[in-house]
């Protein structure tokens, strides 16, 4: 899936209480991508790092990809780690922080949207190197209901919300 739409699942899932709770779920919800992916793409915008091979219109061959990518890939792409992780944050305090589920979501939906030809997600790293050979977001099967999915849930949101601020104002009167 692509970034833009893991932090608008990550934050509808997660952060509709407030503008806060909205932003870091948000954040969350890319976290997984940022984290792997980031410091390459501004090395690539930078000249640090050879820019990738996509003209053919597929994705480029995953050996151009720097090694470091692909391990930050298998820590943020799996859901054992991820289940660690959110088991410690809630330890600490002593409940659980739901706002990290948009990390959680994010390796979810990428579990049936990636393929084995470009950075399969290893959910259940580092204890099995199992995957799913999924269809990749990019085809137009998933990206085009994967818009029209986002579209309904944010109108439902929106509508859902102003109707609940006005039967509230009522309630007020």
């Amino acid at each position: 899936m692509d970034i833009i739409s893991h932090g608008l699942y990550g934050s509808i899932a997660f952060g509709r209480e407030n503008r806060r709770n909205f932003l870091l779920a948000f954040f969350f919800g890319i976290a997984p991508d940022l984290f792997s992916f980031g410091l390459y793409t501004i090395g690539t915008w930078t000249g640090f790092f050879d820019h990738p091979d996509w003209r053919s219109g597929q994705h480029p061959d995953p050996s151009q990809i720097p090694l470091f990518v692909h391990t930050l890939y298998n820590y943020t792409h799996s859901l054992v780690i991820f289940l660690i992780v959110f088991g410690l944050v809630s330890a600490i305090r002593k409940r659980p922080w739901w706002i990290m589920g948009g990390w959680g979501l994010h390796i979810l939906v990428d579990i049936p949207t990636h393929s084995d030809a470009f950075f399969p997600t290893p959910f259940l790293w580092p204890i099995s190197s199992y995957h799913v050979n999924g269809v990749s977001w990019g085809h137009p099967s998933v990206f085009f209901p994967n818009v029209v999915l986002i579209v309904i849930l944010y109108t439902w949101f929106y509508f859902f919300k102003k109707r609940k601020r006005a039967s509230l104002e009522r309630e007020a009167s």
